[in-house]
């Protein structure tokens, strides 16, 4: 099944897995919030300030390491060689590509690597990169990938979403080529699949009937309110790393 024959509701694609069509649905308010932020409105009409996406990135390079470390907690709780390849492959990519991104938008508005570096992390940052990394660290592989999952797929449905229907001259069109894009739509395709063969394996062919199945919920639930609190972060600004010296 590919992503094109399977729609979740308001015709978002679950990329595929069942699994993941679930979790969402369970969310429930909370997947709305998260995807339909005002945060996101401002990168598709334009509107969010220059400042405020700056601040955003800035968080969010402090984000991805830890949830790079997150993916590397992932290849410890795994069970296979291939759940440990695909987490290894993760880390490798989010450290190697993802953050270079960001080091390279943020280098032109002055803001060098090591500022970024250096930055304080905001409380909403704290609050979502530790949870994440509980997760895994007091549960099993499932747990952590139900964990990881509303963001590395909540971005692409964002993305995929954004290439649709932002203006066509926002400012931010790099950001949302970046995950509406071939190569990150592949990613979520594969992160779904994970989510799919790790319930399975674990849960059986019906995970949702299996009693764990609502903490796993519960888990997916909250990285998804702790996404809204990202995006609320991002909307209140603040002060950018000061400038190495």
């Amino acid at each position: 099944m590919t992503a094109m024959e399977h729609k979740g509701f308001d015709g978002e694609t679950d990329f595929g897995s069942p699994v993941f069509a679930r979790l969402r649905a369970e969310a429930g308010p909370a997947w709305a919030a998260y995807t339909n932020h005002a945060f996101v409105a401002g990168l598709a009409d334009g509107s969010l300030k220059r400042e405020n996406f700056l601040h955003y990135l800035v968080q969010d390079y402090v984000f991805l390491h830890h949830y790079a470390r997150a993916w590397a907690l992932a290849v410890v709780k795994s069970e296979t060689p291939a759940e440990a390849r695909f987490a290894a492959g993760t880390v490798d990519a989010l450290l190697n590509t993802e953050l270079a991104l960001h080091v390279g938008v943020c280098a032109e508005a002055g803001i060098s690597e090591r500022d970024l570096e250096s930055a304080a992390e905001e409380r909403e940052n704290l609050a979502y990169t530790r949870y994440v990394l509980e997760s895994g660290l007091t549960g099993d592989f499932l747990d952590l990938v139900a964990a990881l999952a509303p963001c590395a797929l909540g971005y692409g449905v964002i993305g995929a979403r954004l290439a649709r229907e932002a203006s066509p001259d926002t400012p931010y069109r790099a950001w949302i080529d970046t995950y509406s894009g071939k190569d990150y739509q592949d990613v979520c395709q594969r992160v779904a699949a994970l989510l799919e063969e790790t319930a399975a394996s674990r849960l059986g062919p019906d995970p949702a009937s299996v009693p764990r199945w609502a903490f796993l919920s519960k888990r997916f639930r909250t990285a998804t309110e702790l996404e809204i609190g990202f995006w609320d972060m991002g909307l209140r600004g603040g002060a950018l790393p000061e400038r190495a010296a």
